[in-house]
This record gives structure tokens, sequence and C-alpha cells, in this order.
């Protein structure tokens, strides 16, 4: 149970998955400052260095049980959070600990573990965008026939379907997945580099051999399970790594937010609201309501997100020379924040798309409002055809259309633009062409095809290629 007398993220209260937290773990985190430690040593061992494989065997014996308290008290004498878990790690593995952190610098536990957790946390958040199409390539192609008003200035515009406008979500969701792709295969290690970036340390340990000072780079990146590490570096490296990282968890939020407000405007018309348990309670005043919690969620977590991305890249631009310290509390806050918040709102985006519920009548109904203002153009059309004049039919046409409009908002009455041009006398049209005129899938265009075209030539070939990727089923919390 929480601590109830202290402070508490929500983050790992109500809304991150488990996976995300515990990929931000200190247990994980640390871990993998062991796990450097040790590839350091064994690469540095195979190039010669003198380390002993005692001190090999204790460390991976001893990789996973660190003791925090131990730790605690370590970096209250020091003030200083690696140095710390160097003793600690020495005090568990004693045959190593005259060779922990040989060479190295602090940036090389605390910039490496950063850089593989990132790329953890984006392949985390990759299998959640996977799981979030599937669900909506499902609902995109069960609404693909159904007209709704389009709308554009937020006024009625030309009618879509209610599945081609999910497609619109799901083709922002596919370019967040390609930049995802790009930063998982592209994200480099810092590797090793040394005090400054020089990597004199290391040339000090192999008597000068410049080409061995390399290979312990390469060994050390590969051995964590990296294709390349950056050329160069400060003592840090360059914090616009951060940047480019949280920009596309910012594309991700974007996205979410998007879709998000579409569906409280939509839920506000009552054509699709998002789901709603049982004894669920819209309010606590007024017993009646139903109101869109998770999406406002969504929209407030995304505006979260949104903000940490200048973040990055303001500490980005105060790094001064090979580095400055005022980047490491900020990047403790909003780096893993960032991911959790990332990855809350993609467990609640899912959870909506999952449980939508449309209301077609509704979605209908409103069509049917505004549909005769739509066919104008037809309903010229078929009266020149009919003999009539086109700018007189113009006419009679403007001035029943600005009446019914009227009549619907100061009347409250249906619109009968239909029912007053077939009374007048100037318009030659049966009402019977009228009506057929006015059947919905004739101004929804190619939307149906387009869905069906998307989910197959551009969606399917993605969840194929993920194969059977699945991230967790999380349960929304609050």
């Amino acid at each position: 149970m929480t601590d109830t007398a202290t402070w508490s993220s929500p983050l790992a209260e109500r809304y991150a998955s488990a996976a995300m937290l515990q990929l931000w773990s200190p247990a994980s985190r640390y871990g993998l400052w062991r796990r450097l430690w040790l590839a350091l040593a064994e690469s540095e061992r195979a190039l010669g260095a003198d380390i002993p494989e005692a001190a090999l065997v204790d460390m991976r014996a001893h990789l996973d049980d660190i003791d925090f308290a131990s730790v605690a008290a370590y970096e209250k004498r020091f003030r200083h959070d690696v140095m710390a878990h160097v003793h600690a790690f020495g005090d568990a593995a004693p045959a190593a600990r005259g060779v922990i952190h040989l060479g190295a610098t602090s940036a090389f536990v605390t910039d490496n573990a950063d850089l593989i957790l990132m790329r953890r946390g984006l392949e985390l958040l990759r299998a959640r965008v996977v799981s979030l199409l599937r669900s909506m390539a499902a609902f995109a192609e069960q609404w693909k026939d159904e007209p709704a008003l389009g709308y554009t200035h937020l006024q009625p515009a030309q009618p879509t379907t209610v599945g081609k406008r999910a497609t619109l979500w799901m083709q922002d969701l596919v370019l967040d997945l390609a930049d995802l792709d790009h930063r998982i295969a592209t994200l480099p290690m810092r590797g090793v580099k040394g005090t400054t970036g020089t990597q004199a340390s290391f040339l000090s340990i192999f008597g000068g051999d410049h080409g061995k000072v390399r290979e312990l780079d390469r060994r050390v990146t590969s051995a964590m399970g990296f294709g390349a590490s950056l050329a160069v570096t400060g003592q840090t490296y360059t914090r616009k790594l951060d940047a480019h990282v949280l920009d596309v968890l910012a594309g991700l939020a974007a996205s979410a937010a998007k879709f998000a407000g579409d569906l409280r405007m939509l839920q506000a018309f009552g054509e699709i609201e998002e789901p709603f348990e049982k004894e669920q309670i819209g309010s606590s005043a007024m017993a009646y309501k139903r109101n869109p919690m998770r999406s406002e969620r969504i929209n407030s977590l995304s505006r979260f997100v949104l903000s940490l991305t200048p973040n990055a890249n303001q500490t980005h631009s105060v790094q001064y020379f090979e580095r400055t310290l005022d980047d490491s509390a900020n990047r403790r806050l909003a780096v893993p924040e960032a991911f959790l918040a990332t990855d809350a709102l993609l467990i609640l985006m899912e959870n909506v798309a999952r449980g939508l519920e449309v209301h077609p009548a509704r979605i209908r109904r409103r069509l049917a409002d505004e549909l005769p203002f739509m066919a104008t153009e037809e309903l010229i059309v078929r009266a020149v055809q009919a003999g009539g004049d086109r700018q007189a039919v113009h006419e009679v046409i403007r001035v029943h259309s600005i009446a019914a409009a009227r009549a619907m908002k100061d009347e409250g009455v249906p619109n009968d633009m239909l029912d007053r041009l077939s009374a007048d006398p100037a318009y030659p049209v049966a009402i019977a062409d009228l009506l057929d005129a006015l059947d919905p899938l004739r101004f929804t265009g190619r939307s149906a095809q387009q869905v069906t075209e998307f989910l197959e030539e551009v969606v399917r070939p993605l969840l194929d290629a993920a194969g059977g990727v699945e991230a967790s089923r999380e349960e929304v919390r609050v």
C-alpha cells in the first residue's frame, strides 16, 4: 500500500503501466550500471588490461543484489551517487573492488544507462502503438460505410464516414510509428569516452595504443546491444539526443490529443461516446452526466508531455563546452516522466478505442439537418436538367436555404428546405427527385474505399511485420 504520509507521483499510482514503471525503477537503472561496469572490465581484460578473472566472476555474481541501504549510507558520506554505487558494488564483489569503474567517468554509467533505458522505453511504446492500431483498424472496418457529418473550421462540411474519420487518427499513429522505428534503430550509445570525451584515461591504461582504445569502445557498445556509439562526446552524450527522443514522445502526445479532442466533441454531439462503466459516476452533483473523462485525461497528460520537449532543447542549449551539471536534476524528472506519461496516454487511448459506442441514429439525424444545404449544387444541376434557368434556380435555392436555416435556429424546427423548394413553382423538380438527391452515400466520395485501401496497403503490412508483438493490457485505474 502507498505511504499516505509522503508525496507519490500520480504517474506511478494512477496512470503508467507496470512494465514502464519497472523499466525506470532504481533496480533497473542501477542494475544496468553494474552491467556496464562488467562489460567495461571484461573488455579491458580481453584487450590486455590487468584485471583478474576472479574480479569478473565476482561481478557477474552480484549484478542485481544491490544493497540500497548501503548505497544511501555511502551517498550521504560522499555526496556522489556514482561513487556510492561503486563502493556498494565493491562490497558485494570484493575481488573486483580495485578495478570497478577503471578509467571511467560517472557519465559512463549514467549516460549509457539512460540511452539503454530510453531505447527500451521506445520499444515498449511501439508495442502500445501497434496494439492501438489493431483496435482502431477493427473500428474503422466496422464503420467504414456509415455516413457522418464532416467538419472544416468546426462547421458542418461535406460528409465523410465514421470509419474514414478513424483512419485520420490512425494515419497520425502510422507516422509516429515510423518516428519510433527510426529512433530505436539509430539511437547510439555514448560509449567509452572518458572524463571530457578524449579517452585519455583509456589511452593510459593501454600504453598509448589507440587501436585498443577504439576496440574497447566498440566491444562495450556491442556488449550492451548497440550497433554504434557516438563518434565524439564531451563528458556526456550530446543532450540533443534527449530532445530527439522526447520529440518522438511529443508526436505521440499530439496524436493522442487530436484523437481525444475529436472524441470529446463527438460525445458532445451525441454521435460517439467513450466507454462508461456500469457503476461509473460522471458527476458528483449531476447524476445524469456521462462525461468524457478518459479523453479529458488523455488531453491532460498529452499537454504535460508536450511541455517537456522544449525543456529538453533548453537543457541541450546550455551544456557549455564539455558539459555542465545543470542538466542532471532536470533530466531525472523530465525523461522518465515523459515516458511514463506517454505510456499512460497510450493505455487510455487503447481502452477508449476498444470501447467506443457509436450512435447511428443520432449521426443520421444530425446529418439530415445539414444535408440539404450540402446538396445545393446537385439540386441546381437537377433543376437545370428539368428546364430551369441556372441563375434563377440559384436564387430560389439561396432564398429558401437561408430561410430554412433561420427557422432551424430561431424556431428549433427540422430542416424543411426541400419542402420549401417543392412548394415553389419557380423550382421545377418533384419532391421525390429531391429526396433521391439526398442519399448520404452520394456525398461521401471514396470514404469507404479509402478505409479499405488504407487498412490493406498501409496498416495491415505494419501489423503483419509486428507479428505477435502485443502490449500488456492494463487496467484503467481511475
